[in-house]
Parts: C-alpha cells; structure tokens; sequence
C-alpha cells in the first residue's frame, strides 16, 4: 500500500468517525482488505454515521479526488456535467445556484432559501452567496439525491451536497501544487500537516487562482470573465483524552473580480446610439461569434468571508456524542452589466449587495448495539441578513423606456431629458438633463432562527433484513423587511432645483421631470414594511432494506423533505409558505467481486408542492415595467439514477453515471400578461444526463507510474414549455439553439514518481471545443430591447507540477 492511499485511508476515517488518533487503524486495514479484492470500499456519512457506501439506501454519487483532478475542478462549479442529475450554474459565483432531480431554487434574495443543501464539514452553508467556495483541502464530496429532510434537514428538499475536508492527522506531510495554462491561468495550492507533541496535530492549507478570462470586450480590449480568488484553511486538532478530541477550524475565501459579462444578441455598430424595439429574434448574433460590448460602472464581484468551526467529540463507550458549533459571516458585491452593449441610451446594471452573519450549534449523539443502529440529536440555527437589490441607469436610459413603451405619446413628447434639454437650448440655456445617473435600491433585512430535533434509527431485523425510521421535527421563525424610497438622481435634482429658482422652470414642470420610479414602483412606510411568520415541518423516513447475497442489497424508501417558507425580496409584501416534496424509492446496490463490478441503480418518484419560483413577469399589477415575482407551482417526476464502476485489471477503471427524468407540472399558471396554463407540460428538464470515465495506469517501477484519464458529460436538451418558448429560453433562434444537447471531454495525463514525491501533469478540458448558448437573459428586453446570452466555456489546457515530503 503506497503512502498517498495509507494517507487517505487514514483522512478518511480520522475525519468520519471523528474520535481522533486512533480512528486510523481500522480505516488503513478496511482499505487494504478492498484494495485486495479489485474494488475499493468508501465510507460515506451519508445518514449522519460511519457506513460503507454500499450499505447505504440512498441515490448518490461520491466525488472523489480523482475526479476532482480529473476535470481540474476549483469548485462545485466546474464538476457540472459530471455528476448526473446534478446541476450547478456558476456564471456568477457569488450567486450560484443547485439543482438536483430538476428542483432548484432561483431567487437570488435572502427573503428565500434553496432547495438543495450545501454542507461543509456537517454545517449548512446557508445562502448562495457563500456556498460556491474554493476547493481547500478536499477529501470527497457526497451527492445525495432526493429529499434529505430528515437526516440533512429544513432546505434540503431536493437533495444535498456534503463536502467532507481532510482533517488534521498525526503525522508529518506537505504538498505544494502549481498549475498554469491558457489565458494567464495560476493556481497555487499549498499544505503542511504536523503533529505537535503527542496530543495536538496542526493542518494548514492555502490555494490562490487568478486567470485574464477568454473574453475580451470588442469596444476596449479590456479581458472579461476573469479569476481572481485565493482560500486559506487551518484546523487544528486536540486530543485531549483517550474517549475525548476537540477539532477548532478556521477557513477564510476572498474573491474579488469582474463580474460575468453580458454578450448582446442585438448588432451594435461604432457611433450608434439606440437599438431598434423591440428586439427581433430573426437578427440575434450568435453570441458564440458576437463581439461584446459591457460599460458597466463599478464592475465588480467579490466575496469576503470568515467561518470558525468548533468539533467536540467524546465516546461514553456506548454512545458517541459530537458537538458542532459554527460562525459565519461574508459580505458580497455582484455589479453585472444587464444590456450587453455600451451606448448610455440603453444603460443599465444591477448590483446583489450582501451582508450575512449566522450562528449554528448542534448536538449529536449516535451508538449501536446487535439490534439496532441509532442517532439523534438537536440544532439551532440563527442568521441575520442584509441585502440592497441596486439598480443604475441614466436619464438617457429613462428617455428610452419612455419612448419604448409609448409613456411619453399622451404627453406629445417623443422623450422627456432629451426634448427638455432641446428646448433650453433654444432658449440659450446651456444645461443639458441627459447623462444624469438614476439609481433605485431596494433594502432587505432578514432576521431567521430554526430549531430542529432529529433521530433516525435503524433496525437490523435479522442478518439480511433492516428497517430505518427517521424523524425531523423543525421550527422556522422569519422576520423581513422591504425599504424602498424614492429614486435616487442627485445630479439631476440639483439641477432641476437650479433651474427651478432661476424662474426657466415652472413648480409643475420641475415635478414632471423628477418622474416615477421604473424598478421599485411600490414605495414603502417610512423605516420599511416588515413581516413576521413562522412554519413548522414535520419530515419521517421510512426504508426497508434486505440482503439478497451479502454483496447485494435490494431498498425500498419513503422520505418527505422541506424547505421553509420566505419572502421575496424585490416584490413587497409578498410571502409563501412552506415548500414540501414526497419521494418514493426503490433501487440495489451490488458488488460484483469476482468480476471488478459496482452497480448501483434506484427508481423514483416523488410530487412537490407549492414550489416557489422568481420569475420576470409583464404588466403586474397595472405596471409598465417587468417586475420579478414569485411563480408557484406543484412538479411530478418519475426517473432512474444508475452508478457503475467496472475493473477488469488492476491497471484499467471504467466508471459510468446516468440519469432519467421525466419531470412536469402537476399545476402551474403563470403570472403576468398573458397567463399560461402549464400544467401538464414538462418543467423543461431534459430526460437524459450521463456521464462516462476511463483511467489507464502503467508501472514503470523505480521511474514511478503514469495514468491516462478521460471523462466525458453529456446532457439533453431541455423539454421546452409554452412559457419557455414564449420567453426565447428554450427555441431554436436564427442561428443557434437555446439548451441544446451538450458533450464534454476532457483528458488528463499524469506521471508520479515511485515514491509520490513528485508529479507532473498535462491536462485539457472540453477536448472538442464544443461550447453552447447556456442562456438567453431578458431582463431588459421588454424594455430596452437589449437581451443578452451566456455560453459555455471552450477548450483550455494546463500543466501542473506537485511535490510532496
């Protein structure tokens, strides 16, 4: 067994059974016995204990540090497409968001919260402004699909992710890692695990990531999309007594760079100044080909975060108890062009402005005897949040609404800034109104508490033979508050109030120009308009597993999960109730020894009720302008989860994952002009995802060995609606197609001396170059006809160097 593997057979069970030293023994002989057999055993915490993954009746995939090389991932982001079933859109990581069996969560607010959970050494990463961190120090990553709501709890209806980080061990290794490739790629990672005396064990790690980005903006040659961030971890790890061991983390993420581009679908030429409303399909540029153009002002996304975690683990022989107690809090800036052009007429951005504390401590107590296998324990969860939804345009900006929408036609007018500033030139006055920023906010603040109480049992009814109860009782308390006044035009203001003294502009006309608001047209009470609720959520799990051969296990489950109820935070007063999703299942597990195989697969179905969605809606409520609001609906889907591996000598491993879905709306009627009855019609989740891996290994004795590793991604194209075509989200436009099909491969090429001192390796991702149109954006089409694309990143290669000692 090499050091590398004894290394991580021991991070593994140091950091799963959480009682300290000694855990290492058992965890180096358990993967020495499977390494024996061809197929090597994982342990997963996936029911909140120690268990080896095959025993474990529940759909998932473990990513582990192979894969993770593999494709080259620095975040969830970049194993999109490699976890079927599982999708992360990164485009902006301060605001990612997760789906999982076709359920996610898509208000950026913080008056909700997602459907899929992310959790980091056991602890909810509430928000997901700070759950799209930097890979540090990652031991594997558990992907858990379908409802989790009694071992995971509140927010984790459609599943949950649970990254599990290498914890402080015993005995002395570093590893430094460089990694350089197109684009001004960096990426530097380093770490140092030492044990201090007999008793203590010090870890440190630290990864810094910067690249130019491979857009340029066509107007300023300015690098777009780039990356820029570094991470740092320390734990250090108490072993205070033989039953008792303490574990104190701090972990800190800095981002700071260019917020995603917007690449406009509308030609835009040197010297032009509007663009022609509305936007016609039938011209969009293919934004793989388009040249971009972003102005935006203040371009920035950045994230400051901080997090300390406290582990106590104690064993009273019988029963082991963990107490987990953390602190968070980070700050986020996400300023983002919302036109994808560069002309001031059509200017406009928006900026997620976020300010997040949160406190969570739990307890836990788990044990087993002959007949049953048990956990349970408490939490409570506090956070305190503060949001400004910003939005920047200019009065040149106002003129175009205005005209676009035909606000001005009563008045005679064609604009209301640049006709006025006309008519003072007649007059000899030199002011001009246009070029005066306009600036609408709205505030949030959000004060939530969960408690939570949970146990989960189960009983081995006879050596084949085990049934499992679980049970999660959670209480949500929310209280929020809207703030939203008046625009904001300072510059404006003063001269209009100048002019106004001078005697050029009557009371009345003065008034007219300060004009209405055209984002947040609802203005609040002074201090704001706030709500108080609070929902309560009972979530059981039932499953029966039986033992056909003592390599084959047959499931049967019924789990309900939950995700509380909120507020959204750009439509005052609004409120929704709790979200909860039924889930029936079945599947096996299996090992095939003799023959190198793993197969799992299991078959689902569950119905979701009252699922919340932020949608941009037309004509609400008598406005003019789209707003963002909430869309409710009821989902059904039925699908087939498969995970196999297969080594038929030692040196090859072939891996395959594949995901069937049929998903659609059991109720859904859309919000706005125009209302459609969708029920019936598929949610726009493609029906197949799947993903293919290979690996070839060569010992070439004292020179070391090399690997050659593949993996490839494959996703369907997405089952439009009536509303998705009638958006242009989900259609064949003029010269691409919104959703389609894609492919990804990627290859990797490794060499690793004899005794894993060094390595050297080259890699490339999407092998083909194949990139597609991930999204059309609309948020100002229907006013400014400007709406924007993004696409999937092309072919890019890099080579990196590691040493370890």
């Amino acid at each position: 067994m090499s050091n590398s593997k004894k290394r991580l057979a021991y991070a593994v069970a140091t950091v799963l059974t959480g009682t300290g030293f000694a855990a290492a023994t058992p965890g180096v002989a358990l993967a020495q016995n499977t390494a024996d057999s061809g197929i090597e055993e994982v342990l997963v915490t996936a029911q909140r204990r120690t268990q080896s993954l095959q025993d474990v009746p529940i759909a998932m995939q473990v990513v582990d540090s192979a894969l993770i090389d593999d494709v080259a991932a620095e975040n969830l982001g970049d194993l999109n497409g490699f976890v079927p079933g599982l999708v992360v859109s990164d485009g902006s990581p301060t605001q990612p968001k997760y789906q999982i069996r076709g359920i996610q969560t898509s208000d950026f607010g913080v008056g909700t919260d997602p459907a899929v959970g992310v959790y980091v050494d056991g602890i909810y990463a509430a928000r997901s402004g700070a759950s799209l961190l930097a890979f540090n120090d990652i031991d594997h990553i558990e992907v858990l699909k379908g409802p989790q709501g009694t071992l995971f709890g509140r927010n984790s209806a459609a599943g949950a992710i649970s990254i599990v980080t290498t914890q402080p061990q015993d005995e002395f290794h570093s590893r430094l890692r460089v990694r350089v490739g197109e684009h001004g790629k960096q990426y530097y990672e380093g770490m140092l695990n030492t044990p201090i005396g007999d008793s203590l064990a010090l870890r440190m790690n630290g990864v810094y990531n910067k690249s130019d980005g491979w857009l340029k903006d066509a107007a300023t040659g300015q690098d777009l999309n780039p990356e820029e961030n570094w991470a740092g971890r320390v734990a250090l790890r108490w072993k205070i007594s033989d039953a008792t061991s303490a574990t104190l983390s701090w972990d800190h993420d800095d981002l700071d760079q260019l917020a995603r581009p917007a690449i406009g679908l509308i030609p835009v030429t040197a010297g032009q100044t509007g663009v022609p409303y509305p936007a016609n399909p039938a011209t969009y540029l293919d934004p793989r080909k388009a040249p971009i153009y972003n102005d935006v002002v203040g371009n920035e996304e950045s994230r400051q975060l901080d997090q300390v975690n406290l582990f106590v683990d104690h064993s009273f022989g019988s029963a082991d108890f963990r107490s987990s107690t953390s602190w968070r809090q980070f700050d986020t800036v996400n300023r983002e062009d919302e036109d994808g052009t560069n002309m001031i007429a059509t200017y406009f951005d928006t900026a997620n402005i976020e300010d997040n504390e949160s406190f969570y401590q739990e307890f836990k107590f788990s044990g087993k005897t002959s007949a049953i296998d048990w956990v349970g324990g408490v939490s409570y969860y506090k956070e305190k949040a503060k949001q400004t939804s910003d939005t920047h345009t200019y009065t040149d900006g106002i003129d175009t609404l205005g005209a676009n929408l035909g606000i001005f036609e009563p008045l005679g007018i064609p604009s209301l800034y640049g006709y006025t500033s006309s008519v003072l030139e007649q007059f000899g006055v030199p002011v001009t109104l246009l070029g005066m920023p306009w600036r609408e906010a709205m505030y949030n603040r959000g004060d939530f508490e969960a408690y939570a109480a949970f146990g989960d049992v189960i009983w081995h009814m006879n050596d084949k033979t085990n049934l499992t109860f679980g049970l999660r009782y959670t209480h949500d308390k929310k209280k929020f508050t809207w703030i939203n006044g008046p625009h904001e035009t300072p510059e404006l203001d003063q001269i209009v109030a100048g002019l106004q003294q001078a005697g050029v502009l009557d009371p009345e006309t003065a008034a007219g120009l300060r004009f209405a608001d055209i984002v947040f047209a609802v203005d609040t009470p002074p201090g704001g308009l706030t709500k108080t609720d609070s929902w309560d959520d009972v979530s059981p799990r039932l499953v029966l597993d039986y033992k056909v051969t003592p390599n084959v296990m047959v499931f049967g489950s019924l789990a309900k999960g939950y995700k509380a109820g909120g507020y959204n935070s750009t439509e005052v007063g609004s409120e929704f109730e709790n979200e909860d999703v039924w889930n029936f299942e079945t599947g096996i597990k299996s090992v095939f020894p003799d023959v190198g195989v793993t197969l799992n697969a299991s078959a689902y179905y569950y119905i979701y009720n009252n699922k919340q969605a932020i949608a941009l809606a037309a004509d609400v409520e008598g406005s003019d302008i789209p707003q963002y609001v909430i869309d409710t609906s009821d989902e059904k889907a039925w699908g087939v989860d498969v995970d196999a591996q297969w080594r038929p000598v030692d040196q090859l491993r072939l891996f395959a994952n594949l995901a069937f879905i049929d998903a659609t709306f059991k109720d859904k009627t859309t919000r706005g002009e125009d209302p459609l009855d969708l029920s019936g019609e598929p949610t726009g989740e493609p029906y197949l995802s799947a993903s293919l891996g290979a690996s070839y290994g060569w010992a070439l004795g004292a020179s070391g060995d090399v690997e050659l590793s593949g993996r490839y991604a494959y996703r369907g194209k997405s089952r439009c609606n009536q509303d998705s075509e009638r958006q242009g989200t989900c259609a064949l436009q003029s010269v691409f197609q919104v959703n389609e099909a894609t492919n990804r491969v990627d290859l990797r090429l490794a060499w690793t001396s004899a005794n894993d001192t060094f390595g050297l390796a080259a890699f490339v991702t999407n092998v083909l170059d194949d990139q597609y149109v991930t999204g059309i954006n609309r948020i100002t089409a229907d006013t400014f006809g400007t709406p924007f694309a993004s696409i999937s990143e092309p072919r890019q290669w890099g080579v990196e160097a590691t040493v370890s000692f």
